[in-house]
């Protein structure tokens, strides 16, 4: 009775640790779909990577504005020319949410 028991319990908690990462857009290499979300930013209207909302609580990526060396997760430097990521704000239906912080940006 106990193995039925444990085995109910484990199949349960295996079934929830998948659905919570099915649920996580961004994965922990920080990426979406491939697009990494660190690096040179440019703001378009038309055939973005990925569109974004910005949001004060429950982000999917924690944001830091830099001038220079944007070259770790959720450090973004916004450029007109040769981006590695062209973004969309919008404010429904985006692909992730961020919020635009002063210190310790990345995944929350």
């Amino acid at each position: 009775m106990r193995r039925i028991v444990a085995l109910t319990v484990f199949f349960a908690l295996a079934a929830a640790g998948a659905a919570l990462a099915a649920n996580s857009k961004i994965g922990p290499d920080c990426t979406f779909n491939g697009k990494k979300l660190y690096g040179k930013i440019k703001i378009v209207d038309n055939f973005p990577d990925i569109k974004v909302k910005i949001v004060d609580s429950f982000p999917d990526l924690k944001v830091k504005i830099v001038d220079n060396f944007p070259d770790k997760c959720g450090m973004w430097k916004f450029v007109d020319n040769f981006p590695d990521l062209k973004i969309k704000f919008v404010d429904s239906f985006p692909d992730v949410t961020i919020k635009f912080v002063d210190s310790f940006p990345g995944l929350p």
